[in-house]
């Protein structure tokens, strides 16, 4: 077995150059700073496509994969038997995903040259960047579930800085502490249920979490609340904290928002590392999903993704903002990756769904990013989010009207895009499991290709515009990963994923399903088709059929009302209701009781200190005084 000790440089690089940048920030110029992120990430992508080729390289025939530890440290012991450790755990899925983060980080970092350029705080930028690589590749290497929360959290952090770093806008300031506020709350579900799952296994370990013969899966378990089985609530908690990593409903709120960062940023965080984060920890803890109380937990998350696939797609169509549509999509296509792994759960589409579900997450961290940085030449040249200030871009940006097509194909299921390969592999697993769930994922299929198409054809054709200055493509520092993530867009599907990733590490032939992929390609057609006719020319249509829909076209514009809902509990009930109360309590009870203390020490002390005159013939007549009384006291007992 080939050593692979080198792999814990794959994290270290970026956190070497976080630190240099960080301690530099006011002495660093700008353009040092950018080469020196680069180089880091640059050494980090080729360690990380090394160790996965050595690593893939290595199984022969029917064989599995290994799952290697090549680094381990005992850092703390909760209890004898209940170490801490710090390791690294590498297995298909971690490598896949060191491949996915180093790539599209390398990607970011080069286009941030260009679209950075001239910008307030661009070291700062630059640190926070390798921050949250740094972060992100602990978090999927990481061999135990309590390292995975370490890292989860600085995750948390990382995002919090990258999308406040315009800290002087105020929606941005206010973006940053949504992200991080909702994530909090769903972070606690995950260290609870984390508490729960180490109590009873008695370990972190993933590799003895996910044992056959383990101290999860091989026991059972009597301990039962509402019908279920403590493990499975557990599992319920550590989803929470998935689903509000990756914006699920009713999680999602903070993803729309969190566009307020740099496009880049978006494009690193928000479409292909932080938010398939929960997508990963499901995927981790799979064959504790799968056996614990017959896969129940993964009929929640089954349910979750296909919702939140829906929801997301319905509010996508509605958005005239050019982050906020992908940002929405974002979310629709991490509901289909959760989805896919929950009908894994079922029978006939064990390890279908989820291949299917890790392939999608690789594709879509391609063409996703690609959609972004192409929306970043956009924003970059009109200097504005808004569609309706938009449109004939194509003959003024021609490398990224092209680029962002290919991308737009993609998502929408075409072939021969990669998304088509790993979205008909869903389709597929969705329609062996359950019949529901298959009908919402296709129905989402459709929209997703008409959304997406309205967002091109608004930006690249509609209304002839005169634009004050020519729109102008960056320079090759920004053209130079598109074009490379293209490739990727392209090729990827080509990938025999199942021969690599699957549940039990073996290799897993995959087969297109031509009629489902038909029906799919179908519905991406008129979802296409449909955008062409009411985006590609200015058109009155569009605004007089949301005029028609009124109260439900509203309904999605306002995101579901669900952001007023929560600024109603939070405010009204919690803090105008429960905090009046508390802090009504607070003053009288507390500080009353408090307050009554002092002054009855006060009273008492002003009453007494008389006794401590100083004066000597107060004392002697005290005393003559107490003499006196004990004397009489002792005659006429």
């Amino acid at each position: 077995m080939t050593s692979f000790d080198y792999a814990l440089w794959i994290p270290l690089l970026p956190f070497l150059s976080f630190l240099i940048l960080i301690f530099s920030a006011n002495r660093m110029q700008a353009k040092p700073a950018g080469i020196v992120s680069l180089l880091f990430v640059s050494v980090s992508t080729m360690l990380s496509l090394l160790l996965a080729f050595v690593y893939f390289s290595e199984a022969t025939g029917h064989e599995a994969y290994a799952v290697i530890q090549p680094w381990r440290w005992t850092w703390l012991r909760f209890a004898e038997h209940l170490p801490f450790e710090m390791g690294l755990l590498l297995d298909p899925l971690s490598v896949m995903m060191l491949v996915v983060v180093t790539l599209v980080s390398l990607m970011v970092q080069l286009y941030s040259l260009g679209y950075m350029k001239g910008e307030r705080g661009f070291v700062r930028y630059y640190a926070y960047l390798s921050l949250f690589t740094f972060s992100m590749l602990g978090l999927v290497l990481a061999n135990n579930i309590f390292q995975t929360y370490f890292f989860w959290e600085l995750v948390g952090v990382s995002s919090f800085l990258l999308i406040g770093f315009y800290y002087d806008k105020p929606s941005a300031v206010a973006a940053a502490k949504k992200a991080f506020i909702v994530t909090r709350f769903a972070d606690l579900g995950f260290l609870i249920g984390i508490l729960i799952l180490s109590y009873y296994a008695g370990t972190f370990d993933f590799s003895l979490l996910n044992a056959v013969d383990g101290p999860v899966l091989g026991r059972e378990w009597g301990a039962v609340f509402a019908g279920h089985s403590l493990m499975f609530w557990a599992l319920i908690l550590i989803f929470m904290g998935a689903a509000g990593k990756s914006a699920m409903f009713p999680l999602h709120i903070w993803l729309p928002d969190a566009m307020e960062g740099p496009t880049p940023v978006s494009a690193l965080i928000h479409a292909a590392t932080m938010v398939v984060a929960g997508v990963y920890l499901v995927a981790r803890l799979f064959p504790v999903y799968y056996l614990v109380d017959y896969g129940a937990a993964l009929d929640v998350v089954a349910w979750v993704g296909a919702i939140s696939a829906l929801l997301a797609a319905l509010m996508a169509m509605v958005q005239m903002d050019i982050k906020r549509v992908l940002a929405y999509s974002t979310m629709s296509q991490i509901g289909y990756m959760m989805l896919a792994l929950g009908v894994s759960g079922d029978s006939g589409a064990e390890g279908l769904g989820y291949t299917a579900s890790l392939f999608h997450l690789l594709t879509h961290a391609f063409f996703k990013s690609l959609l972004f940085l192409g929306a970043g030449m956009v924003i970059h040249a009109l200097h504005t989010n808004d569609l309706r200030e938009m449109g004939s871009l194509r003959r003024h940006m021609p490398w990224t009207h092209w680029t962002f097509l290919i991308a737009c194909l993609a998502i929408s299921g075409i072939p021969p895009f990669s998304g088509f390969f790993s979205k008909d592999e869903i389709l597929a697993a969705a329609h062996e499991a359950h019949p529901w769930i298959f009908a919402i994922s296709y129905f989402v299929a459709g929209l997703t290709a008409f959304y997406m198409f309205r967002l091109y054809f608004t930006v690249f054709w509609g209304r002839e515009r005169s634009y004050a200055h020519p729109p102008q493509e960056g320079g090759w520092n920004m053209k130079g990963p598109l074009l490379f993530l293209v490739g990727l867009t392209v090729l990827a599907g080509f990938i025999p994923f199942g021969n690599f990733v699957s549940p039990d590490r073996l290799p897993h032939a995959s087969h297109l399903e031509w009629k489902l992929a038909l029906a799919s390609i179908g519905i991406a057609l008129i979802g296409i088709l449909a955008a062409a006719y009411l985006y590609s020319r200015y058109r009155l249509l569009p605004t007089q059929i949301a005029r028609s829909l009124g109260p439900l076209y509203r309904l999605f514009e306002r995101k579901l009302y669900i952001d007023e809902l929560y600024a109603f509990v939070a405010k009204r009930l919690l803090i105008d209701g429960l905090g009046t109360a508390v802090a009504r309590f607070d003053r009288r009870v507390v500080d009353g009781t408090m307050n009554w203390i002092g002054r009855t020490t006060v009273s008492l002390s002003r009453a007494i200190r008389g006794i401590q005159s100083g004066q000597v013939q107060h004392y002697a007549l005290i005393f003559v005084g107490g003499v006196l009384a004990l004397a009489i006291w002792l005659l006429f007992r």
